[in-house]
């Protein structure tokens, strides 16, 4: 579905009082055409998002990014919920962030020696761990930087 284009709305015949009603027929249509295109568009690709009256967000879409800087999801609940999976993209130690943040998530192919990991991993506060490792017992490893 083609979204509304304002180039095709013209207020030729329409912005001066002795305009013609007939000769403004025409304008009025295409304009309304252009509306028309906009309302079908609403949740479909190529279109705008469509609030539902249910507060939810439909849209067709595959991805979201953002021109610069993090997207952020905020709830009025404090809670986002994803219903099926998640995928995080698999990541090796020298692209984790340089700066992390306390609560931040990773996939850890491999560590920072090399060593192979594909695991899931976090940072608290000070350093990366692994969620549940029993490399040491059942307590949450470091992950290993050199």
């Amino acid at each position: 579905m083609a979204w509304g284009n304002s180039g095709n709305v013209s207020t030729t015949n329409l912005n001066e009082a002795t305009d013609s009603p007939a000769n403004a027929r025409a304008d009025l249509k295409a304009a309304l055409d252009e509306l028309t295109a906009v309302i079908d568009g609403l949740g479909t690709a190529g279109g705008a998002a469509k609030i539902e009256s249910s507060g939810e967000i439909s849209a067709a879409v595959t991805a979201v990014s953002t021109a610069s800087g993090n997207l952020t999801v905020k709830s009025a609940t404090s809670m986002v919920k994803i219903e099926n999976f998640i995928n995080l993209k698999p990541v090796a130690y020298a692209s984790l962030p340089a700066s992390p943040q306390q609560g931040d998530m990773a996939f850890l192919t491999t560590d920072g020696a090399g060593d192979t990991q594909n695991q899931m991993i976090y940072y608290n506060g000070s350093a990366w761990k692994y969620f549940n490792s029993t490399a040491d017992g059942g307590t949450d490893a470091t992950v290993d930087a050199s």
